[in-house]
């Protein structure tokens, strides 16, 4: 009871417990080097920085896909490496800023981002594509069929 009280009350004021200012307490990214102040990536672009990548397995192939809006094919790298890596990576440029221009709020994120997976055994590694369409990025990488077992059947003599 006592760990559900402690939650449930904020500790520096003991007042009712307000959701916004509990998750304040902990940061898991907090000793990330883009999150420091003086870091050359702001926690504001960490979002871009951390893109997240849907990978899904279908009978015929693994499907990724990313969301890289406002971003074209020619910013986005897609590699494959020898060890069945597969290396996807792009970079969002900071928009040009006018000496006129007064900026209420950036939110956009903006910087490189990289993300790499280590493909299954069954991966065709020369037949992999990709599409972008409306800023989400599809990379296909089609899987091997799977041999069924040939079953012989053994007479058995008497």
């Amino acid at each position: 009871m006592a760990t559900i009280s402690s939650f449930l009350y904020n500790r520096r004021a003991n007042s009712i417990f307000d959701p916004v200012s509990a998750f304040d307490v902990w940061d898991p990214l907090k000793d990330f080097l883009f999150t420091s102040p003086n870091s050359l990536i702001s926690r504001e672009n960490s979002a871009f920085v951390n893109t997240c990548i849907d990978w899904k397995e279908t009978p015929e192939a693994h499907v990724f896909k990313a969301d890289l809006p406002g971003l074209k094919k020619e910013e986005v790298k897609i590699e494959i490496e020898d060890d069945r890596v597969l290396q996807i990576s792009g970079e969002r440029n900071v928009e040009k800023e006018d000496k006129n221009d007064t900026w209420h709020r950036v939110e956009r994120s903006c910087g490189k981002f990289l993300r790499r997976f280590r493909l299954p055994e069954n991966a065709k590694m020369d037949q992999v594509k990709a599409s972008m369409e409306n800023g989400v990025l599809t990379v296909t990488v089609p899987k091997e069929k799977v041999k069924k077992p040939e079953v012989k059947a053994i007479d058995i003599s008497s």
